[in-house]
């Protein structure tokens, strides 16, 4: 064999070696990818949350009554039975509508600064009688005699011992801050608004009476017949007063002042400024 020979056979047992050798071999593990390390991640700074709102602040805070010597049975006192030891049981059945009494006072002193307080929400009777003016349209004025119909209501309640009064007002004031509440204030006060109520009434005007009244025109499909009960103050700037502020005005001058002097003996009793 000569030299060109043998260089040809070392050639092919190499490559057939070669061969042998990457067919035989085991699989190589396969090679992670290569992943470049992604930038850093900066947090954008953020809004700081935005705190809750405070607390209302109380202006007049009701403390609680001072305990009794002798513990009273757990639970809410009875309306029925707190208001006839404080009026007495004629008054409280003559004058009073005890049914969800507490909501119902409830609603009625927030709607006295309103525009108009329904009568069906209120804690009281409706005055008996009729409302009675003097005169022909366009003259008609409230007739004196329609006062006498308030005259009951007002010498019960002017009766009342008004500290008797603010000591079962503190007593059952839970009940009402909680029908406070659920009318829709959660986070009022409601013997603040009680306090701004009676400053409201207190500032009823005294004009001179008899108070001039007519019958508002109503367009509708059926006439309204007399006796109409709906009457207004021809008096714009009485008119406009709050529904309160015109009740006291039905009722009379004497009434009025009577009601009054009472509102004005509660109110310095339950308006106690928060402590500094």
């Amino acid at each position: 064999m000569n030299r060109l020979s043998s260089l040809v056979v070392v050639l092919a047992l190499a490559a057939i070696g070669t061969g042998l050798y990457l067919w035989l071999r085991p699989p190589a593990a396969p090679q992670a990818p290569v992943v470049e390390n992604p930038p850093p991640i900066v947090a954008e700074p953020s809004e700081p949350p935005t705190p809750p709102a405070p607390e209302p602040e109380i202006q007049h805070p009701i403390e609680p009554p001072p305990a009794a010597e002798t513990p009273e049975p757990a639970g809410p006192p009875d309306i029925t039975v707190a208001l006839t030891g404080l009026l007495g049981r004629d008054a409280v059945l003559a004058f009073f509508n005890l049914d969800h009494f507490i909501q119902r006072a409830v609603a009625t002193v927030d709607n006295l600064a309103r525009p108009h307080a329904p009568p069906a929400v209120w804690p009281v009777n409706p005055t008996k009688g009729r409302f009675t003016v003097d005169g022909t349209a366009p003259e008609e004025r409230i007739a004196p005699a329609n006062y006498a119909r308030y005259k009951p209501f007002v010498a019960a309640v002017t009766a009342v011992d008004t500290g008797r009064a603010v000591a079962l007002y503190k007593q059952l004031y839970p009940q009402f801050q909680k029908a406070y509440e659920e009318l829709g204030y959660p986070r009022s006060y409601f013997n603040d608004r009680l306090v701004a109520v009676v400053d409201t009434l207190l500032a009823t005007p005294d004009p001179a009476e008899p108070l001039a009244v007519n019958l508002p025109a109503v367009k509708g499909p059926k006439e309204l017949q007399r006796p109409w009960v709906r009457y207004e103050y021809s008096d714009p700037s009485l008119e406009s007063l709050t529904s309160g502020q015109k009740l006291l005005l039905r009722m009379g001058p004497d009434n009025r002042r009577a009601l009054k002097a009472k509102l004005a003996d509660f109110r310095r009793r339950i308006a106690q400024p928060a402590h500094p």
